[in-house]
């Protein structure tokens, strides 16, 4: 029972209406709560006795408790005219104000009839409630405790004070103080000793503020109350998801559906129900999930919930335009649905309409002040559209005696959530004390994304090259264009051209090669963690030569958190004239590896905490008819992320497949990489 609904409660039904045994029936009516029998039998009194001051009492309490809360401030602003000075009067009047929802007026009245009579419990528990009603809880709990003084061990007072400590934690948890959320409910869990109402309270505050565990251990808690034991269950999965144990969590709710039954309390069903479901999404049972909400759709083809399991099945399906469908069906029924706003803005997102997205996502909160979901939404949305500056430092050296260190430095700087301009910098000395080259180079770019539609975006870089070498000095424009385009769900397309310099070492910068490339990239990805990437360049260069380059994985998804995926890549070269001399030109180059891939990404670890990747990979390469080599390649990746705007990490790597130089070699490198984002939020939001 919530408190407001705590306020229509008789505070002491026997001072209020007197003791007069001739209208007992209606007392009993009263504390029945046969309200609307109350007020006729009340009525009928006075029809009799029409200055009666306990049946006009009696008849007013019977109108506000039915339903008409401002008919009965009416009854009991004349009935104070008539007895200025009587307390009972004035202590229904003051409820009445309670029941109108006038919390200011009822806060200025209450404290005045506690002047009068500092001992009334009426008085002091009705100023509690309305300061409790006002979210002032601090001073709630201080009268409701007084209340308590004059009666100890009162239930309506225990029960207001439960409540009281319920919102005063629910107040502290939307401010973001956990710490302070928990002290309070577990001061209410020693006065209600394991309380359902608190506990529920508790393990959610736990959810929100991600301390798993201690979310489990609540929910075992409330498990041991064998009628909480589906409610237990249903928590418990969720809680399991939230910790990556997905098959656990289908065992927990499923062990919770198959118990439904004829004798389990019908609001069970539907949340038990919306658990299964959910927990065979996030197992990649798509075929049970849409059959079982199939046929719950056919039978009940307007509930929010059914829509919104559909929409989250469609999510995880990328049929992202269905899901949308689905949650403005959801949104007709109720504009205020937290799942409505919400996962659609999370769909649109999905599909590039990121100023739509924005809007459900601040629907959602005009609905749910604060909810963290809705604010950790618009704050990861508003991370891509924030400008950033990056700089990369690195140090690289081969068994060749080739050495280079590098820096580069690049700003995205987002004006809209359509357009964002480019800048790239990149210094680079390179030499070998062998051949005795040495070169240094700057490039300088500028350029801009534009996203034409939700599925195609154009990107353009144009710059320089400016070299300086042993025996030739130099100044080339380069170019990059290209086009991302997303054809299907689970599909990603990028075509484009590339011009460049032939940079790896001092030699190749001097001998001032410009590559001109033609090249794709295709993404492909599944519903059953299998994933495809293809890579395709067509290279012809200004010393008449020309390369046909041939990249392609295939790979398996094992985990999702962290990241973990197996696969096998296979690379094919060829170049049209042979120059082993100058680089590396085989008529024909097949390479191909296994390789295991583990990664915590950055965009999702949260500020003062680590993020990493490592690859692995072995193989073979076959260059022209020679007889097979073994090859290996390591990479690696450590950072910390400081804050919300920076983040630093450190790289290397190590590998021995032929280079654009030469074949058998071993090729090394290590950086540092630093990111920061200039504002806290993007400029056009401000």
């Amino acid at each position: 029972m919530s408190l407001k609904k705590l306020l229509f409660l008789s505070l002491i039904l026997a001072s209020f209406c007197g003791f007069s045994q001739n209208m007992q029936e209606g007392f009993t009516y009263l504390e029945t709560g046969k309200y609307a029998d109350a007020e006729t039998y009340f009525k009928g009194i006075l029809k009799e006795y029409p200055d009666n001051k306990t049946a006009r009492l009696c008849l007013g309490r019977a109108i506000g408790l039915n339903g008409n809360p401002e008919q009965a401030n009416s009854l009991f602003t004349k009935l104070l005219a008539d007895y200025p000075t009587d307390f009972e009067v004035k202590l229904n009047y003051g409820e009445s104000l309670l029941w109108t929802s006038n919390f200011p007026k009822a806060k200025t009245y209450f404290k005045g009839l506690i002047e009068e009579d500092p001992k009334s419990f009426p008085a002091l528990l009705s100023y509690a409630n309305t300061l409790s009603n006002l979210k002032e809880y601090e001073d709630a709990l201080i009268y409701v405790n007084k209340a308590l003084d004059v009666l100890p061990g009162n239930p309506n007072a225990l029960t207001s004070k439960k409540y009281m400590y319920l919102g005063y934690a629910y107040q502290n948890q939307q401010a973001q103080n956990y710490t302070e959320a928990e002290r309070l409910l577990k001061a209410n869990l020693t006065l209600f000793n394991n309380d359902k109402d608190t506990l529920l309270n508790l393990v959610n505050l736990y959810l929100i503020a991600g301390e798993f565990d201690k979310a489990e251990t609540t929910y075992n808690t409330i498990g041991e109350t064998p009628e909480n034991k589906t409610i237990a269950l249903n928590g418990l999965a969720l809680v399991k998801h939230l910790k990556s144990k997905d098959k656990e969590a289908l065992e927990l709710s499923e062990q919770a559906f198959l118990g439904l039954g004829a004798q389990t309390d019908a609001a069970l069903v539907q949340p038990t129900t919306e658990r299964y479901i959910q927990a065979l999404i996030w197992n990649k049972k798509y075929k049970t999930a849409n059959t079982l909400i199939s046929n719950l759709i056919e039978t009940k083809p307007n509930e929010n919930w059914l829509l919104a399991l559909r929409a989250t099945l469609n999510i995880y399906k990328s049929d992202f335009k269905k899901s949308v469908a689905d949650y403005n069906r959801i949104l007709v029924n109720d504009s205020s649905s937290f799942d409505g706003n919400l996962g659609k803005a999370n769909a649109l997102k999905a599909i590039g309409n990121y100023d739509d997205a924005y809007q459900s996502a601040e629907n959602t909160l005009t609905f749910y002040d604060k909810q963290k979901d809705a604010t950790n939404f618009i704050k990861t949305l508003n991370t891509s559209f924030t400008p950033f500056w990056e700089t990369k430092a690195s140090y690289s050296f081969d068994n060749g005696d080739n050495k280079a260190f590098g820096v580069t430095t690049k700003i995205e700087f987002p004006t809209s959530t359509k357009f964002k301009w480019l800048a790239n910098y990149g210094y680079r000395t390179t030499s070998n004390k062998i051949t005795d080259y040495n070169a240094t180079s700057n490039d300088f770019s500028l350029g801009l994304a534009y996203q034409l539609l939700p599925n195609l975006t154009f990107k353009g870089t144009a710059g320089v090259t400016s070299a300086n070498a042993s025996t030739n000095d130099y100044t080339q424009f380069v170019t990059d264009l290209a086009l991302n385009i997303k054809p299907f769900k689970l599909q990603v397309l990028d075509v484009g051209y590339k011009s460049e310099i032939q940079s790896f070492n001092a030699e190749l910068l001097n001998r001032e090669i410009v590559m001109h490339n033609i090249y794709a990239n295709y993404s492909l990805s599944t519903n059953f963690n299998l994933g495809w990437f293809t890579q395709y360049f067509h290279t012809w260069q200004n010393d008449g030569n020309a390369r046909n380059l041939l990249f392609t994985s295939l790979y398996y998804n094992i985990l999702a958190k962290p990241s973990l995926k197996a696969g096998l890549n296979y690379q094919y070269i060829t170049f049209k004239n042979q120059v082993p001399t100058i680089y590396f030109s085989p008529e024909q180059f097949n390479a191909g590896e296994v390789f295991v891939n583990i990664i915590k990404d950055e965009a999702i670890t949260k500020p003062k905490a680590w993020f990493y990747e490592l690859t692995a990979a072995t193989g073979l390469q076959y260059i022209e008819d020679d007889a097979s080599q073994s090859t290996y390649r390591i990479q690696g990746k450590l950072g910390y992320k400081f804050s919300e705007r920076a983040l630093l990490n450190l790289y290397g790597t190590r590998s021995n497949i032929a280079s654009a130089t030469a074949a058998g070699f071993t090729f090394n490198e290590i950086g540092l990489r630093f990111k920061w984002y200039l504002f806290d939020t993007p400029i056009f939001r401000k």
